[in-house]
């Protein structure tokens, strides 16, 4: 069970349009997977509707929201564009299928170290970097801390740290308050966004630092 949301203020800001495209991907990942945040996106779309439309707004007769919600809905003047075949990658032998909200994001090629592997999303957010982070089973990040914020998302396979276990569709929002060294008990997939390098903390793994940002 998912266990790892975004805020209630992120999910309203990511109704209004409000947030950058790497978050907006990032949550629009997660309310495909979370039936909790399906609601919660209804609800706030719902409610963003009737301030857009305004209160004094009068319906004729019989009329209300849900007829007119459906009216529009069942409208057949545009036919719909098929949707896209799902995008496939592979990543040292192990096929993944991509979130429909990546299948025209740009991925880099994967920067490969040991049981850790990289690719960058190309989402044009400056300093954000957004990455697809595969880790092996049984493969770990050293442990550390973040020099601003880190968001992993979990996509596919399963990894623990010092503060829990996660499963796919876990949001799992750190800063600098906060360290751990993940491992992966499965192999597994981790759309991940930061905006600064990770900054490891603990015995040989501090001589890395200077390529923290490699790695998120």
């Amino acid at each position: 069970m998912i266990k790892y949301h975004p805020s209630e203020q992120i999910l309203q800001s990511y109704v209004q349009g409000e947030l950058c495209a790497s978050l907006s991907v990032a949550v629009s990942m997660h309310v495909a997977m979370c039936p909790q945040c399906q609601q919660l996106t209804s609800q706030f779309e719902a409610s963003c509707a009737h301030s857009f439309a305004g209160e004094d707004m009068e319906l004729q007769g019989d009329e209300n929201w849900d007829d007119l919600i459906a009216q529009i809905t069942e409208n057949t003047m545009f036919a719909e564009d098929p949707a896209p075949a799902p995008l496939e990658i592979e990543v040292k032998g192990e096929q993944f299928v991509l979130p429909s909200s990546l299948q025209n994001v740009g991925l880099s090629g994967w920067l490969k170290l040991g049981k850790l592997s990289r690719s960058r999303l190309n989402l044009g957010d400056g300093k954000l970097h957004a990455s697809l982070l595969h880790i092996e089973k049984g493969g770990s990040v050293p442990q550390h801390t973040h020099k601003g914020f880190e968001l992993t998302l979990l996509l596919s396979g399963t990894f623990k740290d010092e503060m829990d276990s996660y499963v796919p569709g876990d949001f799992i929002m750190l800063d600098g308050e906060h360290e751990h060294s993940p491992v992966a008990t499965e192999s597994c997939l981790c759309f991940t966004l930061a905006d600064d390098a990770l900054h490891f903390s603990q015995g040989l793994s501090q001589l890395f630092n200077p390529i923290g940002k490699l790695i998120y």
